[in-house]
Order: structure tokens, then C-alpha cells, then sequence
């Protein structure tokens, strides 16, 4: 892992540019961006969770559904807190505790975690938020997650 867990929050920004970068300029989807630029954080591999969150980009697999940020962010806090196949079950509910932290903050902040709604895709509405902005969004709010649960 890197740095102390105090500092995560106040590098947040940095690594919410770092994961925008990554989409804009390797190719990475939504949720690889967000996986990959935390996953020293919680101390995995950016190449695992590269391959791990491949299909859940463009709101799982193009499908427009629960937003790919959303999606990596949610790998990431599952690192965090999950004891593996060591102790089953165990850290389940602390677990589904951190996501629901995540997807309410993410909501609150966009009035939805659906793709196809933050996208603007059939809505009538217009577009709620970019994917760069969801990207960001996912990063600070984990960062944040992250910082409190450690």
C-alpha cells in the first residue's frame, strides 16, 4: 500500500486525475480507470484489477446499467475490506456497508448510479453527469470510505 491512510483523502484529487488520464489517454474503461488507479491503495496489482473490471465498463458491458466508475469503486472497497477465502462470509456485511456508503454518496451527488440516466442516453433529461465527472466522483467518495475505514 502506499502512503499512510491519512493522506489518501488529500490525494484524492490527484488520483481522480490519474484515473480520468487513464480512460482519456490508454483507453481504460470507467471502471479499469477508477480499479486501477486505487488498487495500490488497497494493496492489489493495477494489472489484475485491470483484467477484473474489463467487463464492467460502460455500465457492465455495455450495457448502460450501474455506472463503470461505480462498478470499479466498489472492486476496490471490496479489497479493503474482505478477508477471502481464509474466513467466508466474515466481512460480508462490513463490506456491503462501504458499497452502500459509496452508491448513496454517488447518488446524492448525481440523482442516479445507472449509466444510461448519468449519460443522458433516452432520459428526454439531458445528461446528469460526464463520464470523467462519474470517474471523479468514484474516486473521492472511496478515497474518503477508504481513509474512515482504516
Amino acid at each position: 500500500m502506499t502512503e499512510t491512510a491519512a493522506n489518501l483523502t488529500d490525494r484524492a484529487a490527484h488520483l481522480a486525475e490519474l484515473a480520468i488520464a487513464l480512460r482519456a489517454e490508454q483507453g481504460y474503461n470507467c471502471a479499469q480507470a477508477v480499479a486501477c488507479a486505487l488498487a495500490p491503495e488497497v494493496g492489489i496489482d493495477a494489472d489484475t484489477m485491470y483484467r477484473l473490471s474489463e467487463g464492467f465498463g460502460s455500465g457492465m458491458g455495455g450495457t448502460t446499467e450501474t455506472c463503470g466508475a461505480i462498478s470499479g469503486a466498489i472492486m476496490v472497497l471490496s479489497q479493503l475490506g474482505s478477508a477471502g477465502t481464509e474466513a467466508p462470509g466474515t466481512t460480508k456485511a462490513a463490506t456491503y456497508r462501504l458499497v452502500r456508503e459509496l452508491v448513496e454518496g454517488f447518488r446524492k451527488a448525481n440523482t442516479s448510479t445507472v449509466c444510461r440516466e448519468l449519460k443522458g442516453i433516452g432520459t428526454g433529461q439531458g445528461m446528469l453527469r460526464t463520464c470523467p465527472g462519474c470517474i471523479e466522483d468514484a474516486v473521492v467518495l472511496s478515497c474518503r470510505i477508504i481513509d474512515a475505514a482504516r
